[in-house]
């Protein structure tokens, strides 16, 4: 498949890039598993030599054989002696950084806290010794979203300022999701919803359609749910290592959110437990969920939801984890009955989510978001506010336009037009079919 958008990340990586002639420059480059940040890493940005290493679970002598070949292969020199330790191979690749410029990718840069913690205190040490005389641009990249904000976010850790850049590497874009599918000729706005739901705009989820040509609704709950899928086990193949010994809390958590228990009162009234710290681990140490206030609300205002980040999780734990008793039984075909059962009600939702993707992408709004009263009362599906122009978009979203009412979208705007007085008002109604008239 070929290489979609990421211009901006491009044009970082190739300002740095350009930068190390100048002194030695390090990128923190982060992102969810499988969303592309290998991919990006190893494009051609520049003229000059890269190597690439990937931290494997190996001890950390034979990482740095596997590392030294490497340098060895790709920079034309000969390493005299055997190394042993990281901080040698690193001060040996700077010392190099000042004969020759070149690019330093190292891949799960996390898992050197279970190799020897030890190393990111040995890079720091070296790297302001090193810095303003080696031209090497290093980039760590990273999938572990909780361990690589604390090795350059938290400041009890060596490495903390030390990053020039950082890329957080986000899913491709709804018109990106587009582009992908006219080119395999299989678009509609029915299928770019349905693609949407299902790959988030991961990059290796979308590799996969592409390759198994699945990229309509019944095509690709095919493959996701069959025998030796490689998407059955998705769920836990990303978390585990992220939640460690706790993951079972946190997986209930998340299946009750994604089947549309999304209050934190709720939540806890069928777990019977507190659960304040796993939903502020969740949402800002690991990134899996956000929480959502209502437009308009005040900063301190208690009233919220949370909800899953990524897509295609949201969709693991509403079928797969919640049904993993017929997943372990081998009912593959109970399971597609029941997810296309379901399914129209579950993806309600993201349609409502795709459209604000699709208005952010505009950049005409300051702010998009829901708007909800107490008790879930007079919920208005989308809110995109323009606070310099003074306008306001209240839009109502189905899946049928034969279910839109303006009337009654009019109707329980009645209470958030307070909080927005004087601003021009927009009504709109939008379903499937209104997607190609707002990309």
């Amino acid at each position: 498949m070929k290489f979609y958008n990421r211009e901006d990340e491009l044009n970082i990586l190739k300002r740095a890039d350009k930068l190390k002639n100048k002194q030695a420059i390090m990128t923190m480059l982060i992102g969810c598993r499988r969303v592309g940040k290998t991919t990006l890493a190893l494009q051609n940005f520049s003229t000059d030599k890269t190597l690439y290493f990937f931290v494997s679970k190996k001890n950390e002598t034979l990482l740095c054989e596997e590392f030294s070949h490497e340098i060895e292969e790709k920079l034309g020199v000969k390493i005299l002696g055997e190394i042993k330790k990281f901080e040698q191979l690193f001060e040996y690749l700077l010392e190099l950084g000042k004969k020759q410029a070149f690019t330093v990718i190292i891949d799960e840069f996390q898992e050197f806290y279970k190799i020897n913690e030890s190393i990111y205190s040995s890079i720091q040490k070296l790297w302001d010794l090193y810095k303003n005389k080696s031209r090497v641009h290093f980039i760590a990249c990273g999938s572990v979203y909780s361990l690589m904000k604390k090795i350059y976010e938290d400041k009890k850790e060596p490495l903390f300022g030390r990053a020039d850049f950082k890329i957080d590497l986000k899913p491709l874009k709804v018109s990106v999701l587009k582009e992908i599918l006219e080119d395999h000729n299989a678009y509609s706005p029915q299928n770019l919803l349905d693609f949407y739901v299902l790959t988030g705009g991961v990059a290796k989820y979308i590799e996969l359609f592409v390759l198994y040509e699945s990229l309509d609704e019944q095509s690709m709950i095919d493959e996701i749910v069959r025998s030796n899928s490689l998407f059955l086990d998705e769920g836990k193949n990303r978390l585990i290592e992220e939640f460690g010994k706790e993951y079972g809390t946190y997986f209930s958590i998340l299946s009750l959110i994604a089947s549309s228990k999304t209050s934190k009162t709720e939540i806890e009234s069928i777990l019977e437990k507190n659960i304040s710290g796993h939903l502020s681990r969740l949402e800002n140490d690991y990134n899996i969920i956000k929480s959502i206030k209502p437009m308009g609300s005040k900063v301190n205002a208690k009233v919220q939801k949370y909800e899953i980040v990524d897509n295609f999780l949201a969709f693991w734990f509403r079928f797969i984890y919640k049904y993993k008793s017929i997943v372990e039984a081998e009912g593959y075909e109970r399971l597609k009955s029941i997810i296309h059962r379901d399914f129209s009600t579950f993806k309600g939702k993201f349609l409502e989510k795709l459209f604000m993707e699709l208005l952010k992408e505009k950049q005409i709004y300051t702010s998009i978001g829901n708007y909800w009263e107490r008790g879930n009362q007079n919920e208005i599906d989308i809110v995109a506010v323009d606070e310099i122009d003074k306008k306001l978009l209240l839009c109502e979203v189905k899946l049928s336009a034969k279910r839109l009412k303006r009337d009654e979208l009019v109707r329980k705007s009645v209470n958030i037009l307070q909080k927005f007085k004087g601003y021009e008002v927009e009504y709109r109604l939008l379903c499937v079919d209104d997607i190609d008239g707002i990309i």
